[in-house]
């Protein structure tokens, strides 16, 4: 039998590559809002980081959803990112 491909996609915060299932994406939406895709499934560009928040952290501070995405991300919306992530937990 075949087996089938797992994709890995690398999160932003701790730079580790996981299975694509166990990570949360952060999607730029052609509108240019940035928000979580709990359900993968937007449309748009996505980056992938961890589900904790100290991940979400690491990527703030590295600001690498906004090298990512090409636009200046709010405070606001990465107070939303993780408060969403600590309710998903």
């Amino acid at each position: 039998m075949k087996t089938k491909k797992v994709p890995l996609r690398m999160c932003t915060g701790c730079g580790e590559m996981y299975d694509k299932r166990t990570l949360v994406r952060v999607v730029k939406t052609p509108q240019g809002d940035v928000q979580l895709d709990l359900t993968g499934k937007l449309s748009g560009r996505g980056a992938y980081v961890c589900k904790n928040v100290d991940c979400l952290k690491k990527a703030r501070k590295k600001r690498a959803f906004e090298r990512a995405f090409g636009l200046q991300i709010e405070d606001s919306v990465y107070t939303r990112m993780e408060e969403e992530i600590h309710n998903a937990q």
